[in-house]
């Protein structure tokens, strides 16, 4: 199997033709965690909103379970969050019948707290509102106006809502696992990793199926038997019947947004050509969509456009780079979208953290 995601398609043909590199340093890539509700501040949990630079999620767990002498299990968090960059989000550490500790302690240079509060619950994986961003592009190849052109275009129709690649692992590996798991019916043990390869597969097919909708132009437009998600909701949908010119104007003002499938068990709901262009579309992906629905996932829609809120741009001077400008981004996402398939439609962005790895490894 091919997993290349720069064979999925494009809205924007030209997209290649403009280059960038991100990530020159860690506050090129700045995340703000939002969460859905205020905290009660009272409880046995103890929240931390903690900004972190150039450090793991997941390490930062561990030490605060260590810091406050709980168990690991007793941290909570709702992603995962980049490691090159500087990202803010919330964790809960359960104090239930042990007196907090003095949290300042725990600060470094890469971690500050930015602020306390109390709660009944613990924190989850998943539960948030979103994400705020704000992103500097260096090294700009294109001119000026093809830029502005093309983030005109996306704030004006969005982007195809792609699962973004960090989805599938590295170098796509979560993805040859879950081939080799639905081809010799060998799962794997750890609950973990079964979680982890079935999420990557199930992102994979529905990419494959908005990439096919983008090919036949249809990924922003509402076919007859599609199922319509409405903007806003993860549940709110219905089925197309017919197409008027109500629906066209609800579409067109991203009232409404068609979707693609995530795979598992039951009848897909679409009907019509939209049925017969996702049949196609996964063709070939028979025995992924046999192994999810072995493994008991259940059928659910996903939106197929993502729009960037709020999306504002400006080009700035260059402090890397004197004489040459930047190009610094800020947007926000809602809970399970991807920064990076915004970036991706508007140009080809190179990693700088990813090349000098690719320098360090090539130079020994």
């Amino acid at each position: 199997m091919d997993f290349d995601f720069a064979q999925l398609a494009y809205v924007d043909s030209q997209a290649n033709e403009r280059q960038a590199v991100i990530r020159s340093q860690a506050s090129d890539f700045q995340v703000d965690e939002q969460l859905p509700f205020a905290l009660s501040g009272d409880g046995e949990h103890s929240w931390l909103q903690i900004q972190k630079t150039n450090t793991n999620t997941d390490w930062i767990a561990e030490q605060l379970a260590k810091f406050a002498a709980v168990p690991a299990v007793a941290v909570g968090f709702a992603g995962m969050k980049d490691r090159h960059a500087v990202t803010t989000q919330w964790f809960s550490i359960n104090l239930a019948g042990k007196a907090p500790p003095n949290w300042a302690d725990f600060e470094t240079d890469e971690i500050q707290i930015i602020q306390q509060s109390r709660h009944l619950r613990k924190l989850k994986r998943g539960v948030l509102a979103g994400n705020t961003f704000q992103i500097i592009l260096r090294d700009l190849i294109g001119e000026q106006a093809d830029w502005e052109k093309a983030l005109q275009q996306i704030a004006l129709q969005g982007v195809p809502n792609y699962f973004g690649e960090q989805r599938f692992g590295h170098h796509g590996n979560n993805l040859r696992r879950s081939e080799h798991w639905f081809s010799t019916g060998k799962a794997p043990r750890k609950r973990i990793q079964k979680s982890l390869y079935l999420s990557a597969a199930r992102s994979w097919l529905f990419n494959q199926v908005l990439s096919a909708r983008i090919n036949n132009g249809t990924w922003n437009q509402a076919k007859a038997g599609d199922i319509l998600r409405l903007a806003g909701t993860k549940t709110g949908q219905f089925l197309v019947e017919t197409i008027d010119d109500v629906l066209v104007e609800r579409i067109k003002t991203m009232d409404v947004h068609p979707t693609g499938p995530l795979w598992g068990r039951g009848i897909p709901p679409v009907q019509a050509e939209v049925l017969a262009l996702e049949s196609q579309a996964l063709a070939d992906w028979a025995d992924w969509q046999a192994g999810m629905e072995q493994a008991g996932l259940e059928q659910a829609r996903r939106a197929l456009r993502l729009i960037p809120e709020g999306l504002h741009w400006q080009f700035i001077d260059d402090t890397f780079n004197a004489g040459q400008l930047a190009l610094q981004l800020n947007f926000s996402l809602t809970s399970g979208s991807y920064a990076t398939a915004v970036l991706r439609e508007l140009a080809a962005i190179e990693n700088a953290q990813q090349r000098n790895l690719s320098q360090i490894a090539h130079s020994n």
